[in-house]
């Protein structure tokens, strides 16, 4: 038996969410008395790959050909593949976007039990018990699984970090790859802005900027704390920001260090896409706004005095 954890790469890199699913990954396999894998899938860099060695892989391994099409297909069968040859009872992926996607498709593949939006380390093994997020992460619940093979999903900023070095060995697959279905025509990429699902510290309002001519100061601020801005969903189909800003169930699910809400109510729908932020501020006049009830901090006041201050002292410092 074995853990393998699948790392996305983004151009050949991988992100500070790597270091968290391996540091999972290393837990899982210690408490299970078993080794733990990495897969990577397209072009990586071997500097890049070096790095993952710090978090525990006895193995890391890699295959370029065949990913240029992104299709859901094409990865699970090489996951699924990966997961085969190293005996893997456990297939740990990032809950978002991506991780969805594939996890469902694998855990078919593997005849395995999925469990999405994972926060902490099985609860029990015999039998397999494990706590996840729901209602919209406002609780939590725990998941009782009876297939031998299990495909987990762990949420974005819910594990330590911890550096745990490992062999790290590389090794590239030969793998069996279906036909793709889709192909890539093109791809347009975002440069010189700080992603939202990237970003530790997000800068996010909503409706009561009262309108686009107003988010200058959300912007300086989101500049003076190295921060991206994001937006409620109101505002983005008003079409005051792009969509790529909205926040929320049906937007982007972040988990930021740091989430500043400013001027926004806190509808349930836009709550359930912040709920994984280490820590949550408030900025609103209504004492009696929902956002305060999931906000570590809030201020009640009106944004158009509180925000210019906070970026004259935020300066200062």
């Amino acid at each position: 038996m074995s853990v393998l954890v699948y790392l996305e790469n983004w151009d050949g890199k991988f992100k500070k969410v790597s270091h968290e699913l391996l540091s999972y990954g290393k837990s899982l396999a210690d408490k299970m008395g078993v080794s733990m894998f990495a897969l990577s899938l397209g072009a990586v860099d071997s500097n890049e790959l070096e790095s993952l060695k710090a978090f525990g892989p006895e193995k890391i391994f890699i295959a370029t050909n065949g990913f240029e099409t992104l299709d859901n297909e094409v990865f699970a069968a090489a996951i699924s593949q990966a997961a085969e040859k190293e005996d893997a009872s456990m297939v740990v992926f990032s809950q978002d976007n991506v991780g969805n996607a594939l996890a469902g498709h694998v855990a078919v593949k593997l005849k395995a039990g999925l469990v999405s939006a994972v926060s902490a380390l099985p609860v029990s093994f015999d039998p397999f018990i494990i706590k996840k997020k729901i209602y919209t992460n406002k609780v939590y619940g725990h998941v009782k699984v009876n297939t031998d093979k299990k495909v987990l999903s762990l949420s974005k900023n819910t594990y330590e970090i911890i550096e745990n070095p490992g062999a790290g060995e590389v090794e590239e697959l030969s793998l069996d790859l279906p036909v793709a279905k889709t192909k890539v025509e093109s791809v347009d990429k975002v440069t010189g802005k700080l992603l939202l699902t990237d970003a530790e510290l997000v800068v996010s309002a909503g409706r009561g900027l009262k309108g686009p001519e107003n988010w200058g100061m959300i912007e300086e601020l989101a500049q003076v704390l190295g921060a991206a801005t994001g937006c409620s969903r109101p505002v983005s189909d008003e079409g005051w920001r792009p969509h790529t800003e909205h926040v929320g169930q049906t937007g982007k699910i972040i988990a930021p260090n740091l989430y500043l809400a400013i001027g926004i109510s806190g509808a349930i729908q836009h709550v359930g896409g912040i709920s994984n932020s280490k820590c949550i501020v408030a900025i609103n006049k209504d004492p009696d706004a929902p956002i305060f009830e999931v906000a570590d901090y809030g201020i009640v006041g009106d944004a158009f005095k509180v925000v210019p201050e906070l970026i004259n002292e935020l300066k200062k410092a």
